[in-house]
């Protein structure tokens, strides 16, 4: 079938609107089919965001997208607008290295890394391997640092774990993040529950209360307050010595070294949390949020900032 102009310009739209773009069947959190799980499981040990389409929620892009790329499957990946492949494609280019070099990234070191599985988590992952139909036991580390524990087939590059009398893989990419985690076993009133502990994850987001805000300050220590409201509502309201966030400035905060210390703002709290993650997941160590924004700031510290 051909593609009309119209279609053709939303594709293109959706490819344009961020450097990582997959058109799949559902979204991450529930793809609804194997290739766009796999190719997602692939991307999230890679990249910590990027934009998916549903194609299952569209029907004019579900059938345009192959004429767009002149590819028969779904699902498909772009890269700085340039159509890179379907599932086995980025399969192959992931156990390569070649994924990584395509998103700008170094290739991963292939490291097998050290894991600790306490006594007490052993019997349960035992217990587990019983139940799983004799697939091996994954463990997943993607690129937020969240780790997933799950059976599936040997895939090329994965590494050979062996700890505990247990056995586990771990794919090149999360072999990096990986180096002195410990897998135990806590007690909870529902049973016995896995816990991971990763020292590689970077510190949460420090939640900041206005007044411990206004001491640091007092006590001229060394950090970056970063407003990430908007242009009119700084005219409204700010806190002295706070630096409206821009794309100049942004590019700026991204060159500093990663201990540098952060402190983000907006109005209730909310916006600057979102951006705090942003810089914490980019591998910023020291990084808080002013927790209520600068209401609270206003109604606790200085009553002069004016309320909105």
């Amino acid at each position: 079938m051909s593609l009309d102009e119209a279609t053709r310009s939303r594709i293109n739209d959706v490819v344009g609107s961020d450097d990582v773009v997959l058109f799949m069947k559902g979204d991450p959190s529930q793809p609804q089919c194997g290739f766009s799980a796999q190719v997602t499981r692939l991307l999230n040990q890679v990249v910590p965001n990027y934009t998916t389409f549903d194609v299952l929620s569209d029907a004019a892009v579900r059938a345009g997208i192959k004429e767009f790329s002149q590819w028969p499957t779904i699902p498909q990946l772009y890269i700085k607008g340039e159509f890179v492949g379907g599932c086995d494609i980025i399969t192959e280019m992931f156990g390569a290295g070649e994924l990584h070099e395509k998103l700008g990234l170094e290739r991963p070191k292939i490291v097998t890394p050290e894991i600790e599985i306490t006594e007490t988590a052993a019997p349960l992952l035992q217990d587990a391997l019983q139940q799983g139909g004799g697939e091996p036991l994954h463990l997943t580390i993607d690129a937020n640092f969240q780790n997933t524990l799950h059976f599936g087939p040997a895939e090329p590059g994965d590494l050979k774990v062996e700890s505990g009398g247990i056995t586990l893989l771990v794919d090149s990419m999360s072999s990096q993040r990986a180096q002195g985690v410990s897998i135990d076993a806590v007690e909870t009133p529902s049973g016995s529950r896995l816990t991971i502990q990763n020292p590689n994850a970077p510190a949460p987001v420090a939640q900041l209360e206005p007044r411990e805000l206004k001491e640091m300050m007092d006590r001229q220590e060394a950090f970056e307050l970063i407003d990430v409201r908007t242009e009119e509502e700084w005219s409204k309201a700010h806190i002295e010595g706070a630096k409206l966030l821009d794309a100049e400035l942004a590019g700026h905060l991204e060159q500093l070294p990663k201990d540098t210390r952060i402190v983000f703002q907006c109005h209730h709290g909310g916006r600057s949390q979102a951006a705090a993650e942003h810089f914490r997941q980019a591998g910023f160590t020291n990084i808080g949020n002013l927790a209520g924004g600068i209401d609270a700031w206003s109604t606790e510290v200085d009553s002069s900032v004016p309320r909105y």
